[in-house]
């Protein structure tokens, strides 16, 4: 199974959970800045939210992208002060054709005095359980 992982990381806390992603399934994690050429079986995407929104960064990146080419889209990321940056990340991409994985991940992430320390190690090993279980079954 071919993986690729891209992030948009403002505050570090994507770029984190985007090293454990790659961690379990062997691909090496880049920012949105970095083009996707190959085909993959699974993509991973990861972000957080400023102001509520996720950066216009990703949109960009996905608009480069074929659906032809990424059979599956796995959303990830972490926020300070709002639900979730998934719904945002599923729309982007089903927007645009994406098969987007119902499974995703989720966990807090630190801004400023707001949730310190987050995405902590307890966050980053259920991601990990996550991953594995997404890409091995386990």
């Amino acid at each position: 199974m071919t993986t690729a992982i891209r992030y948009y990381s403002k505050f570090g806390n994507s770029e984190r959970m985007a090293q454990v992603v790659g961690e379990v399934t062997g691909a090496k994690p880049a920012s949105v800045e970095t083009p996707l050429t190959e085909e993959v079986d699974i993509l991973f995407i990861g972000a957080g939210l400023f102001l509520a929104k996720v950066n216009g960064r990703i949109k960009e990146f996905a608009r480069t992208l074929n659906p032809g080419k990424v059979k599956k889209v796995v959303c990830f990321g972490s926020c300070a002060l709002s639900d979730s940056p998934v719904p945002q990340l599923r729309k982007i991409f089903e927007e645009l054709g994406f098969s987007v994985a119902e499974e995703s991940f989720t966990c807090r992430g630190a801004m400023g005095p707001w949730h310190g320390g987050h995405p902590d190690a307890k966050d980053l090993a259920n991601l990990k359980a996550f991953t594995e279980k997404l890409v091995h079954g386990k």
